[in-house]
């Protein structure tokens, strides 16, 4: 799944010495790929009720979702097959969702039509301007981030989603209790991500195994890739931790 965040960097002086603009490292790349004529469609006739603007404004979610419900935050979800599966057997939790794929959106939207999920709501944005300018401290039952881009070459590991930074504003958001749920395909992603959000004070692994790693939740389904790579023997490693009191 993609994912969305940016850090600090800047574009080379100009000849005066002078620094033109801020510019950001990205963890995504808007990939390739094309807005079917379904997903073209489900922007048309579900995206307005569904899809929601950024502003930089606290987000009121019992208004956005139109009852007042517990809230969880995805960030990155692909093609949303996964997301789909979980707001269906979750439907009394809230699922704010933000990827920056158009198709993937598309996809999505299409799927909350064919299986009329009224529990989901999508930005389309960079998930770090979300966080920063539109959920309030303490405003989240959980936060879910799955198969996020590991970028492999050590030169890309800045890159990366799980970050100390991203994992205290993520720990903010989350009220008492609310869990962080990550999960990754890549064991040095895995052991990168372990190692950070352990080092996050205001979070505890919820996990009693010796290594620290989840068991996967029922609520997270078994994605076509993962089954593949399952099959191949590959691992798969899901990490839970829970914001302390």
């Amino acid at each position: 799944m993609t994912e969305t965040t940016s850090l600090p960097g800047d574009l080379p002086a100009k000849p005066d010495g002078s620094i033109p603009f801020r510019r950001t490292i990205k963890s995504y790349v808007l990939r390739a790929g094309r807005t079917t004529l379904a997903q073209a469609k489900a922007y048309e006739t579900v995206g307005p009720k569904y899809l929601l603007p950024y502003t930089a404004e606290p987000m009121d979610f019992a208004r956005v979702f139109d009852r007042q419900a517990p809230t969880v935050l995805e960030i990155g979800f692909g093609m949303g097959e996964a997301t789909a599966h979980i707001a269906g057997v979750l439907p009394d939790t809230n699922f704010l969702c933000c990827e920056v794929h158009e198709p993937g959106v598309g996809a999505l939207l299409k799927r909350i039509g064919d299986h009329q999920l009224e529990n989901i709501r999508i930005l389309r944005h960079d998930a770090v301007e979300v966080i920063d300018n539109m959920l309030p401290l303490g405003s989240l039952s959980g936060i879910h981030i799955f198969f996020p881009d590991p970028w492999h070459k050590t030169r890309h590991h800045k890159r990366r989603l799980i970050q100390p930074a991203l994992v205290n504003k993520l720990a903010d958001r989350l009220a008492p209790s609310g869990y962080l749920h990550c999960a990754t395909d890549w064991q040095p992603y895995a052991e990168q991500m372990m190692e950070v959000i352990s080092a996050e004070a205001k979070l505890s692994n919820s996990a009693n195994s010796a290594n620290g790693y989840a068991v996967k939740p029922d609520y997270r389904p078994l994605t076509k890739f993962e089954n593949r790579g399952l099959k191949l023997g590959h691992g798969v490693w899901d990490l839970v931790f829970l914001r302390k009191a």
